[in-house]
């Protein structure tokens, strides 16, 4: 209902109203919380956090009973509800530009469970949320501090607790909304030392703020992630971790960086893109240098963790100075009654040059693959192939789509053309997909006219393969002349007419389980990058003949995943 009254008004009036509606419901839930206590303690207020919006009575009903019925919650589970209201109300560009999504509260214990496990005292640690939100991990902080300091007196660990916990946010509602829950959190304490809790949560653009200080034994939170584009003086200030274009979530993993102290320890709620993406390169370099990765866990549920999100997501903690050793890794999966079950996957080591895609167990098995390629420095480049995408943005050249052949109109590939089974189909059955491309004068340099293999770009980690293959058979171009290649297949096309390894015999290879289970050890998204397929270690290419001679016999594929498979296996101890 309260998504549904944000979306009948206009957006510039949708913010405030969501605003409004969210503090209704928190004002709700603070006295609610009070009930029983001789003294109503008022609600924390900032002027900025106000909205301007007023309530129609039924709306104002909703806020007063959802938040007297979020009292009967635990405050983290409380918290994060509120919070998810007030996003899902929000218009989506403020959304997006806020990178607000907040995190449930059974991975906010398990990233705070991994940065004990990696020395964090919660009983001296100074911490630090960069980007704190509605206080997700402020309160289970603020809570294992409290826990850890309950032989003090209650004045004293109150101060002690506001000396050493702090949040940024740039969004003053937000911050607001921190600093109410983060009282209620500490409300026994508070009541006991009989007094209220200090600021410790700041509105800033943690993007322009200078660490202060010596630094924090823990940089902890879900950072906000999406594309941004930057001033050139904070371009120039992050350009240390800046490949090509800049995602927030790798902007503030540089800041956690510069505000963590030596020896202490970063945990964060990530994508999983920075693990291989070209553009994440810098990034990686610099986190291998000044604080390598000590455990990763994969959140296994791409759906249905966060609300709205659909990216894949892990938790990561990286210690400040540390010896780029081996890490542990664990996947994440739903337990009963909203917990989180961990699972070991084992453990991996970062490559020689850090800068590539980092190789990380997805599952137990990946282990024994993993350390078989460790070493293997073959990529597509030293069997004389290249990755482009597929030319032809179709939706840019619709007047040149025909639906029948002609004279100088060429087959147009789709990705439908790309069969499950790695085989090649010429195909064009779905919605606006048109069979036949009459390029112009000016659009001759879509035309292939050269056998290679077609792969495409975008396949899920639930698929049963993320590889899907086909060779451009020489046999369809020798037919038609040439083709046209849409932009949702990768191309992988040699280099020169001389390869060390034929179109067949790499199409079967990348049509393997043995190479797709290595893919999905590099990638990170539903994208299938070229950077990616070019970082794949392959077998040599004196190697691949045993492949050649299956593939020149037909054998079945059986055959070739058998071979694959052993040669992969080649060295294992």
């Amino acid at each position: 209902m309260a998504r549904a009254l944000a979306a009948s008004v206009a957006p510039e009036s949708q913010l405030d109203l969501a605003r409004a509606m969210t503090a209704a419901v928190v004002s709700s839930y603070w006295n609610a919380t009070q009930v029983g206590e001789s003294d109503i303690w008022p609600i924390p207020t900032r002027s900025s956090a106000k909205g301007k919006a007023v309530l129609f009575k039924s709306a104002a009903a909703l806020a007063q009973s959802t938040g007297a019925a979020a009292a009967a919650l635990d405050v983290a589970e409380a918290s994060y509800l509120i919070g998810v209201l007030y996003t899902a109300m929000m218009p989506g560009k403020v959304r997006s530009d806020f990178g607000a999504y907040y995190t449930p509260p059974a991975l906010c214990d398990r990233l705070l469970d991994i940065a004990t496990e990696c020395g964090v005292d919660w009983r001296t640690a100074h911490v630090l949320d960069p980007a704190c939100g509605g206080g997700a991990f402020l309160s289970p902080v603020a809570r294992r501090m409290a826990d850890s300091l309950s032989d003090c007196s209650a004045p004293i660990a109150l101060k002690n607790i506001a000396h050493r916990l702090r949040g940024y946010e740039l969004d003053p509602f937000a911050a607001w909304m921190s600093q109410v829950f983060l009282e209620i959190t500490l409300m026994p304490l508070c009541r006991k030392a009989g007094a209220r809790l200090k600021d410790v949560v700041g509105v800033c653009d943690t993007l322009e703020r200078e660490p202060d200080g010596s630094g924090y034994d823990l940089v902890i939170g879900n950072p906000p992630y999406g594309r941004i584009t930057l001033s050139p003086a904070l371009r120039e200030k992050y350009a240390r971790s800046l490949y090509g274009h800049a995602n927030l979530y790798g902007l503030f993993t540089d800041v956690a960086l510069r505000h963590t102290r030596p020896g202490g320890v970063i945990a964060y709620v990530t994508p999983t893109s920075f693990l291989a993406g070209e553009y994440y390169k810098a990034l990686r370099a610099l986190l291998a240098s000044e604080a390598p990765p000590a455990s990763i866990d994969f959140v296994s549920e791409r759906k249905g963790v966060f609300a709205d999100v659909l990216q894949e997501t892990l938790l990561a903690a990286y210690r400040r100075g540390g010896a780029s050793g081996v890490g542990q890794v664990h996947f994440l999966s739903s337990a009963p009654e909203g917990g989180i079950r961990a699972t070991s996957a084992g453990s991996f080591r970062l490559p020689e040059s850090p800068d590539r895609p980092w190789l990380v167990p997805r599952e137990k098995s990946d282990c024994k693959l993993i350390h078989a390629v460790e070493n293997k420095p073959h990529r597509l480049a030293d069997y004389g192939y290249k990755v482009s995408t597929g030319p032809l943005v179709w939706n840019r050249h619709k007047p040149s789509l025909r639906d029948r052949p002609a004279r100088n109109r060429y087959p147009l590939i789709w990705a439908e053309s790309v069969r499950s089974d790695g085989t090649f189909e010429f195909r064009a059955q779905r919605r606006n997909h048109k069979p036949f491309f009459e390029p112009m004068a000016t659009e001759q340099w879509v035309v292939t006219d050269y056998p290679c293999v077609l792969l495409q770009r975008t396949t899920a980690k639930e698929q049963n393969r993320r590889l899907i293959a086909a060779e451009l058979p020489q046999a369809f171009l020798n037919e038609y002349g040439a083709v046209v290649v849409e932009n949702h297949l990768n191309m992988i096309r040699p280099v020169s007419n001389k390869v060390g390894v034929s179109t067949a015999a790499l199409a079967a290879l990348l049509n393997t389980r043995v190479v797709d289970q290595l893919f999905r050890c590099i990638n990170g998204s539903v994208a299938v990058s070229a950077y990616e397929l070019e970082s794949l270690p392959l077998p040599p290419p004196e190697t691949m003949k045993r492949i050649e001679r299956l593939v020149s016999k037909n054998a079945p594929h059986d055959q070739i995943e058998r071979e694959a498979a052993a040669i992969y296996g080649e060295g294992v101890r």
